[in-house]
């Protein structure tokens, strides 16, 4: 059993076929389909169901997979290992965060880090905070940013809170709130809402400001996307709420100040194992000892 054989595979599983698996690759079909065929040999068991439509994992190559993507995972932990001991940082850094990342300005810092170690094949990915928690306990990310209420449990990770932030209403341009130096959660339980799916950090911020206020509000719109969150906003459909550090981004809206309004605390995020070289300097770029226990007071 060979590394290339397990990456051949692992495209293979990712593309759902074996032509693209080859481009990713970059070999030809014909070499990728022998060596996987090889492997198949060598295991005793067909990997893939192979189609006319489509390629998918066997019982047996859904059982291969996990394992198979370790054993890669550990392959280059330690070939990073070896070139951190002389002095190099190569290696991937995986990152996750949500969409309204405001405490680091996280273009900027991977561009720094990009030109300190260009050895380092660095990913973006965002999505929700409970999403990236279970990610970067997994083992999928290497760090995340969140953003989520106070009360939020982040389990079998490190984390360190970045910055604690208001929320501000984000209505249309010509809504009777756009002028108002501030309003209330009472005065906006009159509104139709625009926010993000039920179930999500980003939603229980603003659904328990509601139910500590004694109030119920409806979400007519639910939505994945910031921008679509946006322009469903500036389309007058609904209002929002959105933090303080990032609701002045988007353009063509108005932001009001919310007396008693949610709140949510932005934090950092790395698994409980020692991180991998590339992931211990990209902490450290951001100020954090990785080898350090949690500091919730961040």
């Amino acid at each position: 059993m060979e590394l290339q054989q397990l990456r051949y595979v692992v495209a293979v599983a990712d593309t759902g076929g074996f032509t693209r698996a080859a481009e990713r690759c970059h070999v030809v079909q014909s070499a990728l389909s022998h060596q996987i065929g090889k492997l198949e040999r060598e295991l005793g068991a067909r990997l893939f169901d192979r189609t006319s439509r489509r390629v998918r994992p066997t019982r047996a190559g859904e059982a291969f997979l996990p394992a198979a993507r370790a054993t890669l995972a550990a392959a280059e932990r330690a070939r990073a290992e070896v070139a951190a001991a002389t002095g190099e940082v190569r290696g991937r850094l995986a990152i996750g965060a949500i969409p309204t990342v405001a405490a680091v300005d996280l273009p900027a810092a991977l561009r720094e880090f990009h030109d300190t170690y260009p050895q380092v094949r660095i990913s973006l990915a965002t999505g929700a905070s409970e999403h990236l928690v279970r990610a970067v306990a997994e083992g999928t990310y290497d760090l995340a940013l969140l953003g989520v209420p106070a009360g939020f449990r982040a389990e079998k990770v490190h984390e360190r809170v970045l910055v604690r932030d208001r929320h501000l209403a984000v209505v249309p341009p010509d809504h009777p709130l756009a002028d108002a130096g501030e309003t209330d959660l009472a005065r906006l339980a009159e509104e139709t809402f625009v926010d993000f799916a039920a179930g999500t950090a980003a939603r229980a911020q603003s659904e328990e400001a509601f139910t500590a206020a004694g109030l119920r509000r409806r979400v007519g719109f639910e939505v994945s996307s910031m921008d679509f969150l946006a322009d469903l906003v500036r389309a007058g459909l609904g209002v929002a709420l959105l933090p303080s550090t990032f609701a002045p981004r988007l353009t063509g809206l108005a932001t009001v100040r919310v007396a008693n309004g949610p709140s949510r605390e932005e934090r950092l995020v790395w698994p409980r194992s020692r991180p991998a070289p590339a992931a211990a300097a990209f902490l450290h770029s951001l100020g954090v000892d990785a080898a350090a226990a949690d500091d919730p007071a961040g």
